[in-house]
């Protein structure tokens, strides 16, 4: 059972991924369009959320299994989005928009790739 949960935890969080990524298609993949603007910033901000709150999910073999990506500051990211009530370090952002959530994608596809 928590296999299947798993999986399906991956593929909403490769779903949030996505949808940031469309966004910054869609609002441009310029810091300072995105510096100016809060639909831009709260748009990517709740992606970021949902995926932390959905690494608080997986089941304990999981997160043993893999751990080459830091769950728990995934999960930390989260509670900055969730708790800062919109003061949400823009730059902080920006650089997790640009750098982590690729990364996390192609981990999760990966993972995914190898529990079928």
């Amino acid at each position: 059972m928590p296999l299947n949960r798993d999986m399906d935890i991956l593929k909403h969080i490769i779903d949030y991924c996505n949808e940031i990524d469309h966004t910054m298609d869609t609002f441009g993949r310029d810091t300072n369009n995105f510096s100016d603007n809060t639909i831009y910033q709260n748009a990517t901000a709740l992606c970021v959320l949902q995926i932390g709150e959905l690494t608080t999910h997986f089941s304990d073999e999981f997160r043993d299994t893999y751990n080459k990506v830091p769950w728990s500051q995934i999960r930390g990211m989260r509670n900055v989005v969730a708790n800062h009530y919109g003061k949400i370090d823009k730059e902080t952002l920006w650089k997790t928009l640009n750098e982590d959530i690729p990364v996390l994608k192609e981990y999760c596809k990966t993972i995914l790739k190898e529990m079928k």
